[in-house]
């Protein structure tokens, strides 16, 4: 596509309504459609917007609601805990319990993936049908997956770290080029909005906390053992990118054997967002499987 005439979130968004949820935690979400509700929830570092392209396609089937997770975008930013990831479970389950959501399907991008995870563990009565979008998270058996931890970890702590202390449009680029597979998927607008976000004093306050914890490497201590996957029951969709990196397919395969009965679809030509850089692709896929399961 030529990046000059690439559609803009502003034209993707036409029609969806941005509002404040919850009621322990004041979450911005981005919402459009009706039907079947659908979470899509986005990795560290991110924004609603990460779905910008999807909402609308997904919406025509499913009540799409993308949200910022705290210390993240416009959500509310709490004191950031040694242990965060029970936070954004909780959040999840506050923004349902504010949407009138007895259950509902999840999809989580990298962090998100990890959050779903969580919630399809501990909270299963909660749960639907779960997509795992190069989910994050998981502590794989290091000798049945190779992971190259310099171009996945250790780019993107540095790459996260320097954007929030130095957020200049440059620096935010850079740490926006490592979940593409080719840089120039990366658009300015994309630039402006996650620029104006980091921007933000109290973004940079809560961001720098959330890297300094999460990229902290005693909180291994902190990951999903693979065993734990088989107690999953919700019905799964593990979609992986076959240039993710850090971890490639074998990762997603990996987990998709591990959880009963799910599946696997690998998007060729695309890096850490899938959504954003094979849009079409990602929404067919994804509808295909909450139609089916």
């Amino acid at each position: 596509m030529d990046i000059a005439r690439a559609p803009t979130i502003w034209t993707d968004l036409l029609g969806s309504e941005v509002r404040f949820r919850g009621k322990k935690y004041r979450t911005r979400t981005i919402e459009a459609g009706e039907g079947p509700p659908l979470i899509l929830m986005h990795g560290i570092g991110g924004h609603a917007e990460a779905f910008s392209r999807n909402i609308r396609r997904l919406s025509k089937q499913y009540r799409v609601i993308a949200m910022d997770f705290v210390w993240h975008g416009f959500s509310s930013k709490p004191p950031v805990p040694k242990a965060m990831h029970p936070v954004y479970a909780d959040q999840v389950l506050d923004l349902m319990d504010d949407l009138g959501c007895a259950n509902a399907s999840l999809e989580g991008e990298s962090l998100g993936g990890w959050i779903a995870l969580e919630l399809a563990l501990n909270r299963p009565d909660r749960v639907d049908k779960l997509v795992l979008n190069t989910a994050y998270g998981v502590r794989l058996q290091t000798e049945a997956v190779k992971e190259d931890t310099e171009k996945g970890l250790v780019q993107l702590r540095d790459r996260s770290v320097a954007a929030i202390s130095n957020p200049t449009r440059e620096v935010v680029r850079k740490r926006l080029e490592w979940l593409m597979a080719s840089p120039d998927r990366v658009t300015e607008e994309l630039i402006d909005v996650r620029h104006a976000i980091y921007a933000m004093p109290e973004t940079q306050v809560s961001l720098k906390a959330v890297f300094e914890t999460a990229f902290d490497p005693r909180r291994v201590d902190q990951l999903i053992d693979e065993e734990r996957l088989s107690a999953i029951t919700a019905p799964t969709l593990v979609l992986w990118s076959e240039k993710n990196p850090g971890l490639g397919p074998e990762a997603g395969k990996r987990i998709s054997k591990l959880i009963p009965g799910a599946e696997f679809h690998c998007v060729a030509d695309a890096g850490h967002w899938s959504q954003w850089e094979q849009a079409e692709e990602h929404d067919r896929v994804v509808l295909d499987f909450l139609h089916r399961r």
